[in-house]
């Protein structure tokens, strides 16, 4: 199928698996999609599995649009929860199309669950998700999650998915390698139908491992231990000064526990000059994203990394948070610089990935789909270099490639179904969907949301004065809690009235707080010229545990 019958399928308002090989222009025909409905003024959710597909698309991941965070499951109890939540209900109330990419990396149960709590929240039980357009997109031969639990029930397994029967759009055009013969090589792969010569192409590019000369090219391994090797030799091989960054942490040990697996960022972390780093958390108005790769060229006074991207802007980097929270209370939480060196990744974190060039070691692999997902991140086969290689692990699961056959199939026939409609009736069903999805026909009519055109301090400045807590401000903005301060700090400074009274902190942390800022604080400065991290020194000196977000909230009310 191509992009353009995969388009004119989305905007008739079926649900659909959006599928196809590496390459296809899946993201394509996404953006596409979520531009034609913008333009009409058709509400819709961008999210993706993971944080990294999300900032493709320029959405948040699906477990903190929907509200179930980390579980795959939820009790009656939690359902109810939810729906209490009014920026929850007003979200699902509005929505009519719920993108999700990257949906390999999803269990079926947790798809169950998504339509349960679309249902509910829709109050819409007779129809899958509610009545929602689902827009599911990704390849079933990438990898699945990381997951101790093998029976774990596949998204095509699930009854959810039965039951939204969605209509298939296989891609099949190439936009990604830019060479003939490895794009042939990739699609037999594919087809399990690789050949001798195939074969012998893919070991003309194995090599020796060369430190020197591999040093820029980004490095793939099936396993942890061996990118942490390679990362910490390269860091040996600076001869910089060290600095080092402890992960701190709060909250029950479980809790910590999974937070520490589901987060990037290493609970020890060592920095010098010329290291290559990649972010691994969104701050779009400091400008870096999950993903963002850079080398650290300087350190400010508190001993902070300076980062400049691959796009030549140069980054502060302090501390973010990670946290799980239930209704505004804070459950537990990690702290840590957002970073973590990138002269080596594992293959599961670089799906998503288009490199010119990778070094990649396959000699480990340990499921299947290693081989095909490490091979289909580069764009051409001179760009291969194989330091490690077995025919074995380009194996791809033989249940795969039976689902594949059937969703090919199956989208040949849906191509037959969309040929069968003549342009007239085709565009009678694109309006019918727009008009039923609450949009305009007329492009430049979209409906103004408020929210797009205000400056970024004035929408969470809004949301604050509504009524929502710091932690379901930044859920709904897909930001940090710390970022929420800061435009709550330049609404104080701007002297707009702040009813804050909801979020203050206690009457006892304030005076602690405020006698640490008046501790370091220098005669001729204002209290939002002082630095944080002295403060931070001094109330760890002094036996307070504060965290950074704790000391902007309290300067928003000195």
């Amino acid at each position: 199928m191509t992009q353009a019958q995969a388009l004119n399928i989305l905007k008739m308002g079926h649900s659909v698996f959006l599928t196809g090989g590496a390459g296809s222009g899946k993201t394509y025909v996404l953006n596409a999609y979520i531009k034609h409905l913008k333009e009409h003024g058709v509400d819709v959710a961008v999210t993706a599995s993971t944080g990294i597909a999300a900032t493709h698309l320029g959405g948040m991941t699906i477990q903190a649009w929907s509200g179930m965070g980390i579980k795959q499951e939820l009790s009656a109890y939690e359902l109810d929860s939810l729906e209490e939540k009014k920026y929850l209900w007003d979200r699902y109330q509005k929505v009519s199309v719920l993108i999700i990419d990257e949906i390999s990396m999803l269990s079926g149960m947790f798809l169950n669950t998504l339509d349960s709590v679309c249902k509910t929240m829709k109050r819409n039980f007779e129809k899958p998700f509610g009545g929602i357009q689902i827009v599911v997109c990704g390849d079933l031969f990438q990898l699945p999650p990381v997951s101790d639990d093998t029976s774990q029930e596949t998204i095509t397994q699930s009854s959810a998915w039965k039951s939204m029967n969605p209509v298939i759009c296989y891609l099949t055009e190439q936009h990604r390698q830019d060479d003939n013969l490895f794009t042939e090589i990739l699609n037999a792969l594919r087809k399990n139908d690789l050949q001798e010569h195939h074969f012998e192409h893919l070991e003309s590019r194995i090599t020796e491992f060369d430190d020197e000369y591999f040093m820029s090219k980004t490095k793939l391994f099936t396993h942890n231990v061996d990118v942490d090797t390679i990362n910490q030799r390269a860091l040996e091989f600076i001869g910089e000064e060290a600095y080092e960054y402890i992960m701190t942490s709060k909250g029950k040990d479980r809790l910590i526990e999974t937070l520490k697996k589901s987060c990037l960022a290493p609970e020890r972390l060592i920095l010098k000059k010329g290291a290559e780093v990649m972010f691994v958390k969104n701050n779009f108005e400091s400008g870096y994203v999950n993903g963002t790769r850079g080398v650290v060229t300087d350190f400010d006074d508190n001993h902070e990394p300076i980062v400049e991207t691959r796009e030549g802007k140069l980054i502060h980097v302090g501390t973010e948070t990670w946290s799980i929270d239930d209704d505004g209370k804070v459950l537990a939480s990690i702290t840590q610089l957002p970073l973590r060196h990138a002269w080596a990744i594992t293959v599961h974190k670089s799906q998503g990935m288009s490199l010119d060039e990778a070094v990649i070691d396959l000699s480990k692999a340990f499921t299947y789909g290693m081989g095909y997902v490490a091979l289909s991140r580069v764009k051409t086969l001179s760009g291969l270099h194989l330091v490690g290689f077995s025919r074995e692990s380009l194996q791809l699961d033989p249940r795969i490639h039976i689902i594949d056959t059937q969703l090919q199939e199956r989208s040949r026939l849906a191509q037959e179904r969309l040929a069968s409609l003549d342009e007239g009736e085709l565009t009678k069903r694109h309006e019918s969907f727009i008009l039923a999805s609450g949009g305009n026909l007329e492009k430049n009519q979209v409906k103004q949301h408020k929210v797009v055109t205000q400056k970024t301090h004035k929408i969470s400045y809004d949301l604050i004065v509504g009524g929502m807590n710091l932690e379901a401000v930044a859920k709904e903005r897909d930001l940090n809690v710390g970022t929420i301060i800061e435009h709550l700090d330049k609404a104080k400074q701007l002297g707009w009235n702040i009813d804050l009274s909801h979020i203050k902190p206690k009457r006892g942390d304030v005076k602690i707080i405020r006698d640490a800022f008046n501790a370091v604080k220098q005669p001729d400065e204002s209290l939002s010229e002082v630095k944080l991290s002295p403060v931070k020194t001094y109330l760890d000196q002094e036996g307070h545990d504060y965290s950074f977000d704790n000391i902007k909230l309290v300067r928003v009310f000195l």
